[in-house]
């Protein structure tokens, strides 16, 4: 396809094994999309499945184009046996993301695989280039699939403890004949001895956040969603929900067996939990037996989350690395730009509004609008949504409402992330990376600004919560659009713990800072009979999805 774009067509289906699966093109996990930096990508996505589906590409920022992002406030689904066709660049961006279906939990029974994307050539990697590159993807699972776990959310019950961790969608190696029955296939990864390898690890799952270790192995991080970090070892680090890393792991080890590599769930009662744990097999091609014996132990703080909290803060950024990085009014040093706004989300254990079970931020359960809500504003589609979503949470009665933000283009913000939930949750901003300068527990104070990192924290996309605590972070909002802030637990999401950031430059008049609608995305709509009201245009003009495809790469 040239030098400047690459071309994917994703089909989605079903695949029948012991349980119901969402495969991408007959895979589970789906294929890599891998890429290079500032590359245009086309990726036509054909809905196999019998209901709506909408891909989101986790940590990529379609800059200039939230038309590309895959959620319902910026895209119409695609209905069943429909396709339709993405159209992206991967601008000033590298690092270890991944895709999948945003829509219903549907990421529950699978739809996900990996997107990676590399530095070009004439820029240096800030660590020797590794022997190999390995995904890892993991994450908790439930046998039931998403719509028997939609029902049990629907019915205001909820979801109970996963039936255990898939790592690259294969159950665990049998290293306990109590707990693991035999005859599960289990995931081998194999390696050279002393050659080094990036190993990028992708938390998937529903819910659960997850510690990941590789037994007499060190993990070097080295890159966190998109930024390179400062490098230094762990011998496990806990992944929350939705997170990506990358390791540089050496296979420095002898081969005298092969050695577990483990994903077990944190911050639950471990000895019911136990079963929740996934195990895969490191395999030297030089090995001289199996896996055996006890697995490496986790972090002795069950109920403590001080030690993955100190650990979250300790990583940091790579402030001398070449290659993408925020950057923001000019300078790198963001703790002294000025605060534009603040904005808390606080998050509570979901309550019954109007009969329903429903999760709030600040008080108010999203529900999406009838039309994407930049093409509400293209098409001039009045009530579809609101501009009143309160910066800080208001002592009333929890509703249900489609309330957004309106931010202002080039602003600097603060946002706080209040758990006062009763689980760990992770917080996503599409769009954009932010800076998280800060966590701790209780209620957030401006007292706790004096603790913030102001000088070299990590940026990313994806942050943990703990239960009861809160996370600081700041964003520069150079990237107008309209982009969707959540929850990625999939439950507190599907119940509507998720808004939206409008941000709109009025004094552009000539696409700079925003590129119009997509020819796929409005060349019906434009046809459609403006005597009529329209209250949907993604209903009223389905026949977008049915027009014929056409690849165009610049």
């Amino acid at each position: 396809m040239g030098a400047s774009g690459l071309l994917y067509w994703i089909s989605v289906g079903l695949l029948l094994g012991s349980v119901w699966v969402i495969a991408v093109n007959g895979k589970f996990p789906g294929p890599v999309i891998n890429v290079t930096t500032n590359y245009n990508v086309v990726v036509n996505v054909r809905n196999k499945l019998d209901e709506n589906l909408l891909m989101t590409w986790s940590g990529i920022q379609m800059r200039r184009s939230s038309w590309q992002d895959g959620v319902l406030g910026t895209n119409c689904p695609i209905p069943p046996k429909w396709n339709w066709t993405y159209q992206f660049q991967v601008k000033d961006q590298i690092g270890s993301f991944f895709y999948y279906p945003s829509l219903n939990m549907q990421r529950a029974s699978g739809g996900f695989g990996p997107f990676i994307v590399t530095n070009r050539n004439i820029i240096p990697l800030p660590f020797n280039t590794p022997d190999g590159d390995i995904v890892i993807m993991i994450g908790d699972w439930y046998t039931r699939n998403h719509t028997a776990l939609r029902t049990a959310l629907d019915g205001g019950r909820g979801l109970g403890m996963p039936d255990g961790v898939l790592i690259n969608g294969k159950g665990p190696y049998r290293y306990n004949t109590t707990l693991v029955p035999d005859g599960i296939e289990h995931e081998t990864i194999n390696v050279d001895p002393g050659k080094t390898y990036r190993i990028r690890v992708h938390n998937v799952g529903v819910s659960t956040c997850l510690n990941f270790r590789i037994q007499s192995h060190n993990l070097l991080l080295a890159e966190t969603e998109g930024y390179y970090t400062s490098q230094q070892n762990y011998t496990s680090l806990d992944i929350h929900v939705g997170q990506s890393y990358s390791f540089l792991v050496t296979m420095d080890q002898n081969a005298s067996s092969d050695y577990y590599i483990v994903a077990s769930a944190r911050f639950v009662n471990e000895s019911l939990w136990q079963r929740v744990t996934g195990v895969a097999v490191l395999h030297y091609s030089n090995s001289k037996g199996n896996a055996a014996g006890a697995l490496p132990d986790p972090p002795n703080d069950v109920y403590d989350p001080s030690y993955s909290l100190n650990q979250a803060m300790s990583i940091r950024q790579n402030v001398s690395a070449s290659g993408a990085r925020p950057n923001p009014q000019g300078s790198f040093h963001y703790g002294s730009i000025n605060v534009t706004d603040t904005y808390m989300l606080k998050s509570l254990p979901p309550v019954m509004i109007g009969g329903k079970l429903r999760a709030t931020y600040n008080g108010i359960s999203f529900i999406n609008p009838d039309t994407p809500i930049r093409l509400a504003d293209v098409y001039k589609v009045k009530g579809d949504y609101k501009l009143d979503f309160p910066n800080m949470p208001l002592n009333r009665t929890p509703i249900v409402d489609r309330s957004i933000i309106n931010a202002t283009y080039k602003g600097f913000i603060e946002i706080i992330l209040q758990n006062n939930d009763t689980v760990v949750q992770t917080f996503h901003l599409d769009g954009y990376s932010f800076f998280v300068v800060g966590m701790g527990y209780g209620e957030w104070t401006e007292n706790n600004r004096g603790s913030y990192n102001r000088w070299d924290a990590i940026s990313r996309s994806t942050v943990q919560v703990f239960a009861g605590g809160w996370t600081a972070v700041y964003v520069s909002l150079d990237n107008v659009g309209v982009w969707n802030l959540r929850t990625e637990n999939l439950d507190r999401w599907y119940l509507g713990q998720e808004t939206y950031m409008r941000i709109i430059n009025p004094e552009d008049t000539a696409n700079k800072t925003e590129l119009p609608p997509p020819d796929n995305a409005s060349e019906n709509l434009i046809s459609v009979d403006s005597a009529r009201t329209l209250t949907n245009l993604c209903s009223s003009a389905t026949g977008i999805y049915a027009s014929t495809v056409i690849f165009v790469l610049s």
